[in-house]
């Protein structure tokens, strides 16, 4: 009994040290800051888009004008942060390769596949920036989507970008350490702050004649 529990004890100990090990191999900041990126990019997605369909609704009540707008903002933002996530990515990626070439002529030993796994993606980058601002901008458009009555279907994506605003605001609060109360309180301010600004000044314009 006594072998055994010895065994059972050691075991344990082995398999919390492999836990260890593999706990410092991941490298979890790496997978936080892609986390982080994709929750501002949908937070992108999703104030911009609701504030380009609540500027439209300002002077045209139809509903097809303002479920086009949200998707002409859904389409054109998507391609504007993939293109410019691709741009910047590929900018790094150049720099990397570079130094990589400059150790080499220095005589530094590289292994050149951990090198080449740890260089950036932009296609991958582009892609995951266009589709977090994509899923970001479908809230409003969804909570539109089905609403003919005008004033009803302002008041649905207003609580749907709210309370999208609240959760992507504890999201990016969690993933960056910081306090979520002021960090939720932040967000939703902003994508107020947003929504209203384009709202006023779209009805301004709209009805003064320009």
């Amino acid at each position: 009994m006594a072998s055994l529990n010895q065994q059972a004890k050691y075991d344990l100990e082995q398999n919390s040290t492999t836990l260890e090990v593999e706990t410092k191999d991941f490298d979890y900041s790496k997978r936080s800051q892609w986390l982080r990126a994709a929750v501002l990019g949908a937070n992108d997605g999703l104030v911009s888009t609701a504030s380009l369909m609540m500027g439209v609704g300002a002077v045209k009540q139809d509903i097809k004008a303002m479920i086009l707008t949200g998707f002409a903002g859904l389409v054109a933002g998507a391609c504007s942060m993939a293109i410019g996530e691709f741009v910047s990515v590929y900018s790094q990626l150049d720099i990397e390769v570079a130094q990589m070439k400059r150790e080499k002529e220095r005589g530094r030993e590289i292994n050149d596949d951990e090198e080449k796994e740890s260089l950036p993606n932009p296609l991958q980058a582009a892609a995951a920036s266009a589709l977090a601002f994509s899923i970001g901008a479908m809230v409003p458009l969804l909570a539109a989507f089905f609403i003919r009555d005008y004033k009803v279907r302002v008041g649905v994506v207003v609580a749907a970008v709210s309370f999208a605003l609240l959760v992507f605001g504890w999201l990016g609060a969690v993933l960056g350490k910081a306090p979520i109360f002021r960090s939720v309180l932040r967000v939703l301010f902003g994508g107020w702050m947003a929504m209203s600004i384009t709202f006023g000044l779209t009805k301004l314009i709209g009805t003064s004649g320009l």
